[in-house]
């Protein structure tokens, strides 16, 4: 496949969507393509009245889509002595830490501030004029980042929510990671108002994705490893107490939708091979229950997905899988 996005009609394609209760029809496809040496785009984050949006690939840059006629164009970058004849075009299987791998990010409608977690790097925000993204924390409580992973912005409150996929594995060690069964992922949540960071839960599965709800009462929050969503309640009776809501399919980054609903970009084990994955796109709700599911095999194969994104009346699909031919 080649490199690109897709939308349902990006991630190399977006889908457009009809309104059946657990079915999607494809009506038209389409497919953004990066730049010629750009590969493996992993999340997104979109402005609310242009539908332009923000994604990070694997030799570390941020790019910015602006539109048809001018496509996408670099935007910012999280490793300080990021050299782009060393860095641009890096190979999707080996992220390089002197050239950042931003991977999940979210940007603040109101501030127009965008908030990365790089793997390399740890937590930051970008400015509207993009350039370096700016440290805002690489440890908490003690422990430094070793894979900041999603982000998740609640835009009531401008309060940042994002997951530190693993404490004890980074990017490049990520197949030992799975190999052991790793649990030692967390959620944190940045404080605006106080700029502060802190640690809401421990002990996750590999934290892949974050979304919270539009009243901030609870977390979604993905385990890759683990195969399950677990909900984390942020206030009210029992506060940071979970339980999981979805067991299977394999689970990635998490997006919330205007309806309070969510897309799971997710993976499962094809039944008629036994082997091979199927890649999916799963809306859930709040409970974990399925609403809607897409069958991502046809522009995929078995490559997974990595981010479900609703924007206007289609769906934009991203694979940090997906490089060159």
């Amino acid at each position: 496949m080649a490199r690109s996005l897709t939308f349902m009609r990006i991630a190399a394609s977006i889908f457009l969507l009809c309104c059946l209760p657990t079915l999607v029809s494809v009506i038209s496809l389409d497919k953004l393509r990066l730049p010629r040496n750009a590969a493996g785009p992993e999340a997104m984050t979109f402005e609310l009245r242009t539908g332009n949006f923000f994604t990070g690939v694997a030799d570390g840059r941020i790019l910015k889509y602006q539109g048809p006629t001018i496509g996408f164009v670099d935007f910012g970058y999280a490793a300080p002595t990021r050299s782009k004849s060393m860095c641009d075009g890096t190979d999707i299987l080996k992220p390089n830490p002197i050239c950042g791998r931003p991977l999940g990010m979210a940007l603040h409608h109101r501030t127009k501030r965008l908030y990365v977690c790089d793997a390399f790097y740890g937590f930051g925000v970008l400015e509207p004029k993009g350039g370096f993204v700016t440290p805002l924390s690489t440890a908490a409580e003690g422990q430094p980042f070793r894979f900041c992973n999603a982000v998740y912005v609640h835009q009531p409150t401008g309060n940042v929510y994002f997951t530190d996929a693993s404490s004890a594995f980074d990017i490049t060690q990520f197949q030992t990671a799975v190999s052991v069964n790793d649990s030692t992922g967390r959620l944190l949540k940045y404080d605006v108002g106080s700029k502060q960071v802190t640690v809401l839960f421990r002990n996750l599965s590999f934290a892949a994705g974050v979304a919270v709800d539009k009243d901030e009462k609870f977390a979604l929050v993905s385990e890759f490893i683990g195969n399950k969503t677990r909900k984390i309640w942020l206030h009210g009776h029992k506060p940071y107490e979970s339980e999981i809501v979805n067991s299977l399919p394999t689970p990635d980054n998490i997006k919330r939708t205007r309806a309070d609903d969510f897309w799971l970009a997710a993976a499962r084990i094809d039944r008629r091979t036994e082997s091979s994955l199927l890649p999916l796109g799963l809306r859930i709700n709040g409970n974990g229950d399925v609403l809607q599911t897409v069958n991502l095999e046809l522009w995929y194969g078995n490559n997974s997905v990595s981010e479900v994104e609703e924007f206007g009346f289609k769906l934009y699909i991203a694979s940090r899988l997906v490089g060159k031919l």
